[in-house]
């Protein structure tokens, strides 16, 4: 004699929920792993922010990191003016659902991982006020979310990669005081939702685009 219907429905149920609750605790682990990966990439804590970042303690009490009430997952990682001292460890970018990544004034170094471009869910990168070097990741246009991009006070050089222009939710481009070179190239003219475009103290040259005329919700150009 089979089984009812009834119950084997809440049999399936049961194991559907258990999968869900084994794959949350993975994806923690996850986030865990790579938060203190991060720490073991910071050569310099000067007043003991991190000291709560702990494996035998949730990542979402440690100092700077703000999680999703509902899942428990990473939401934001705030770590500006704490004077932190080292590289960006590039598994970083195993975080999941941040929608925040704050690494400004501090004293981080080398170059951005290009690992970090899988961060699809960030609104927010600040990077400001720090020794970045080397040149923004070509695929940074893969963050098809990003509303505000801070790299100020680098010493980012190259050139505007082109993907930057596929960021059509972009609000806020600051990329003020590194060695950025090349021109102000017609596609900006695409960023139609930017509000502030600041480009000064760079090695950039030619003609402004006539296509910053199209930027019509332009509050501050630099």
């Amino acid at each position: 004699m089979g089984k009812p219907p009834s119950f084997v429905f809440l049999i399936s149920s049961f194991h559907c929920f258990v999968s869900s609750l084994a794959l949350i605790d993975t994806d923690i682990t996850t986030d865990k792993s790579a938060l203190l990966g991060l720490k073991s990439f910071i050569t310099s804590d000067p007043y003991d922010y991190l000291s709560t970042w702990s494996i035998s303690s949730s990542s979402c009490n440690w100092v700077g990191v703000t999680c999703n009430t509902r899942h428990g997952r990473v939401h934001s990682l705030n770590l500006g003016g704490m004077d932190l001292k080292g590289t960006i460890y590039p598994q970083l970018g195993n975080l999941s659902f941040p929608v925040e990544l704050d690494l400004s004034r501090n004293n981080f170094y080398g170059q951005i991982p290009r690992e970090l471009v899988q961060l699809h869910r960030l609104k927010l990168l600040n990077l400001s006020y720090n020794d970045f070097q080397g040149q923004v990741p070509t695929r940074m246009g893969d963050l098809s979310m990003l509303e505000h991009l801070n790299i100020q006070n680098n010493s980012f050089e190259g050139f505007i990669p082109l993907s930057l222009f596929n960021l059509s939710r972009l609000k806020t481009l600051d990329w003020n005081s590194n060695l950025i070179e090349g021109s102000i190239l017609v596609e900006v003219g695409r960023l139609d939702h930017l509000k502030v475009l600041q480009l000064s103290r760079n090695k950039l040259s030619g003609i402004i685009s006539q296509a910053i005329s199209n930027l019509s919700a332009l509050e501050l150009l630099h």
